[in-house]
């Protein structure tokens, strides 16, 4: 084969450093991206914070020495004077907040309680029992799982005793006894019958129909989960106002009485941009306690500034580095900023009457208002999330799937799941509505959905059908 040379043009998207940082830091979270800037200031001496009230008029502080005029000179000669990213970036924002008004939120942290083992514990130590069954309530204590039930049976806890422990099966069960007799009421039960039962026994022998509410519960809890209702009154041979008495009284117990001190995994959620009203219109700010206020230490760039020789390449490569990652972040809360703006515009009628008015969006209609690309605006809207007078969403909450109105219009799938939710809180409980009614009750109002797709939603939205709705 002969060999020879072949000149060739094309084209070729290079993923440079600066770019890909831009990428990396407009998917991250608000935690996420502070974890970010930890993480960069620990590698890089010359980013620092802006401590106290100093440079609280700037999201992200400006640079020592800066000076310039325009966005266009930002992205010029980069060994010049650092910039005032913040100013240039957001000060003609919508809705850009120069520090004159106050968007702290406070959130209150919770004092460390204690766990469920720890309180069963202490209940032990007070009381009269031996050394010996104290052990072994506190052995039976170990083997409880999250929920406070006893999954793990007597006899396969005897068989994980070493040999040299004298222990019977009656001794483990009067150790359990004293357990279940402990704060709270239900702790230390192996079934939801048994937890139950020990909160109906626990309760004063005068109350009204309490031993046919320990019957049902011990033989008809089954028929009770599935709304058997005559079944339970034919077995039992009971009565319209015994049964509804004992139904309510079962109703009343705690099927899970140990959620107090179950794990408690809050996590915050800090808003990244915060829509109000303004003179007739929905504007969108960013949120100042979200953004990181970061500038160029001033003693390195004093260095830098006398002395620009090779010995100090390492420090100027520091300083570009740092110079890049401020003028990242300016642009990731600007693009946070117009495309929250945008979506806000389209979904004015959500904020005023709530989940009905949402209408059908999907990122393309974003990205082509704000000249970015889907992929862009998917990573904008994820883990972001806007403070609203309804409440704090993800920004990707407004966006959804559409059903066709008989019109020719479409109908956002949130508004259908708010009608389903309005439909069910509205119905009467006695005799309540069934997906294809609630099917036929929309198409009445010109939205035509399948029965199936009522279920879904309905099944979305943890509403069970319509037998188990059903009430006495």
């Amino acid at each position: 084969m002969k060999q020879g040379l072949q000149l060739k043009f094309s084209q070729q998207l290079t993923l440079t450093p600066q770019l890909q940082q831009a990428i990396r830091l407009l998917q991250l979270s608000t935690l996420e991206l502070d974890q970010e800037v930890e993480l960069i200031m620990q590698t890089n001496p010359l980013l620092e914070r802006v401590e106290g009230m100093e440079g609280m008029d700037h999201p992200v502080a400006p640079e020592e020495g800066q000076e310039m005029s325009g966005p266009d000179t930002a992205q010029g000669d980069t060994d010049s004077a650092p910039v005032d990213l913040a100013e240039l970036t957001w000060q003609e924002a919508p809705g850009f907040s120069s520090g004159d008004e106050d968007d702290t939120y406070e959130i209150q942290t919770p004092q460390p309680a204690l766990s469920l083992r720890e309180h069963l514990l202490w209940q032990i130590r007070l009381s009269a029992l031996t050394e010996h069954d104290q052990q072994l309530v506190e052995l039976l204590i170990d083997a409880l799982d999250e929920h406070g039930y006893l999954t793990q049976d007597l006899e396969e806890i005897l068989e994980m005793l070493p040999d040299d422990i004298d222990v019977d099966l009656t001794e483990l069960q009067i150790a359990l006894k004293h357990l279940q007799h402990l704060d709270p009421v239900g702790v230390g039960a192996r079934t939801l019958t048994e937890c139950l039962s020990l909160q109906l026994s626990a309760l004063p022998e005068s109350t009204l129909d309490i031993k046919l509410a320990q019957v049902i519960v011990a033989q008809e809890l089954p028929a009770l989960g599935t709304h058997d209702y005559a079944g339970i009154k034919r077995r039992l041979h009971c009565d319209d106002a015994a049964f509804r008495q004992a139904y309510e009284l079962i109703m009343q117990l705690n099927p899970r009485p140990c959620t107090a001190f179950e794990p408690n995994d809050t996590r915050y959620i800090i808003p990244d941009v915060i829509v109000e009203k303004i003179k007739g219109a929905w504007v969108v700010k960013l949120n100042q306690q979200a953004i990181p206020r970061l500038r160029v230490n001033q003693m390195y760039a004093e260095i830098l500034g006398r002395n620009k020789d090779s010995d100090h390449q390492q420090l100027s490569g520091q300083m570009q580095e740092a110079k890049w990652f401020i003028k990242n972040l300016a642009q990731r809360f600007d693009t946070i900023l117009r495309v929250s703006q945008c979506i806000v515009d389209r979904q004015g009628l959500f904020l005023e009457h709530g989940e009905v008015a949402m209408r059908p969006l999907v990122l393309r209609e974003i990205a082509d208002v704000v000249e970015l690309h889907e992929s862009t605006v998917s990573r904008t809207t994820t883990q972001k999330f806007i403070m609203t007078p309804r409440g704090i969403f993800e920004l990707k909450y407004f966006f959804g799937s559409h059903v066709n109105t008989e019109v020719g219009g479409a109908c956002s799938a949130t508004a259908i799941r708010a009608l389903i939710k309005q439909m069910v809180n509205a119905e009467n409980q006695k005799k309540p509505l069934s997906d294809g009614q609630m099917a036929e009750i929309l198409a009445q109002q010109g939205i035509v959905v399948a029965r199936r797709t009522i279920a879904k939603y309905r099944e979305a939205l943890q509403i069970p059908p319509a037998n188990q709705r059903k009430a006495l």
